[in-house]
């Protein structure tokens, strides 16, 4: 980590974060650490947190978590948070399966973005792709009925298989045909800048959570 991330990651990690493999056993306390109620939204994967820390701020009345492994990633994000004056935001680091199936109550959350998770391009590391049916059948469990599922690649097939795999779990229904329209309000960011330029199309998703 650079000298500043640092010192954001001394001076707000405490307030702002906790790791994963480190909670308390049973679900997340979401109300006292926000020291509110409000719906809980998750990001997994939020990188170096620029499309994280916009949404965050773009939507004060959520309680936005964001979930990552990488460290540097965090306190960058600790930073933007700060320069932001954002509340809304806490973060966790590890493993978003982990999380997921010990940490968060089924039917709890408002909803799931997942955007450009790493697309493992060679045929021979597509098992380890994030977005696989056990994953999704999870995902989708934790959400409340009306609750969305977003995602995002640049990675043609991925996204192909993103489709596949959402279309056949049964508590989730796609709320367009096909693929959704690119929301205005999921910022551009240089990673997805230089995909275009490389000439590669990101593809929505948005799936919502019927009843059982």
């Amino acid at each position: 980590m650079t000298v500043g991330q640092v010192r954001a990651w001394d001076r707000r990690w405490p307030e702002l974060g906790k790791q994963v493999g480190e909670l308390p056993a049973g679900p997340l306390d979401t109300d006292s650490w926000f020291g509110r109620r409000a719906p809980v939204l998750l990001e997994i994967g939020s990188g170096m947190g620029e499309t994280t820390s916009r949404l965050a701020q773009a939507a004060p009345e959520l309680n936005y978590l964001a979930v990552e492994v990488y460290e540097p990633g965090l306190a960058q994000l600790i930073l933007r948070a700060e320069a932001m004056e954002l509340t809304n935001l806490r973060l966790l680091r590890g493993d978003a399966v982990v999380l997921l199936t010990e940490h968060i109550a089924p039917g709890s959350l408002a909803a799931v973005r997942i955007y450009f998770p790493d697309p493992w391009p060679k045929k021979k590391h597509h098992k380890r792709r994030l977005v696989q049916p056990e994953f999704i059948a999870l995902v989708a469990s934790r959400l409340v009925p009306g609750g969305t599922v977003h995602l995002a690649t640049d990675w043609e097939h991925y996204a192909e298989q993103m489709l596949e795999v959402l279309t056949a779990e049964p508590l989730l229904r796609n709320q367009h045909d096909g693929w959704a329209p690119r929301p205005d309000w999921r910022p551009v960011t240089k990673f997805e800048s230089r995909a275009q330029d490389e000439g590669r199309i990101s593809r929505d998703l948005l799936f919502e959570r019927v009843k059982d």
